[in-house]
Parts: C-alpha cells; sequence; structure tokens
C-alpha cells in the first residue's frame, strides 16, 4: 500500500469519526439557561469545542485505521470469506 492511499483512507476515517463524534455532549443554550442572541437558532449549541471534536477523531480514526492496516496485512477477513460477494480479478 503506498503513501498517497494511507493518507486518503486515514482522512477518510478521520472525517467520518468527526462527523459521528460531533453531536456528543453540546447542549443547547435551553440547557444550559443562557440567553439566545438575537437571530440565533434555538438548536444551536452553546458549548462547541472544536478541537475536542478533533482530537477524538483523531484517536478514534487511528484506532480503527490501525485495525484497518493490520488486516489488510494479516488478511483476516477477505472478499473471499464474504457470501455472496464476488472480488472482481
Amino acid at each position: 500500500m503506498n503513501w498517497y492511499a494511507i493518507f486518503a483512507i486515514y482522512f477518510l476515517m478521520w472525517v467520518i469519526c468527526a462527523f459521528i463524534i460531533l453531536p456528543f455532549g453540546l447542549r443547547t443554550p435551553d440547557e444550559t439557561g443562557e440567553q439566545l442572541v438575537r437571530g440565533q437558532a434555538d438548536s444551536a449549541p452553546s458549548n462547541f469545542r472544536p478541537g475536542r471534536v478533533a482530537a477524538y477523531a483523531t484517536i478514534a480514526s487511528a484506532i480503527l485505521f490501525g485495525i484497518y492496516y493490520a488486516n489488510y496485512v494479516q488478511g483476516w477477513v477477505t472478499l473471499d470469506m464474504m457470501p455472496g460477494i464476488r472480488p472482481m480479478r
């Protein structure tokens, strides 16, 4: 596997992890007791921390990519093992 593929797969996993982690821990102004700013949506988060989301996404994607790469090298699960899927040859 070349470096471009490694970077692309890791980046895709990072983006997916970031979007999955994004809604966890957010609270609306109604839940925190803050006043809404004029023009602010009722559902807008009042405690958004992008650094924390990026850190958690980095950790989660590193773990997932490690599992993916280990499977790629060791061949634990291949397309030949999946019923109903015919690999292109």
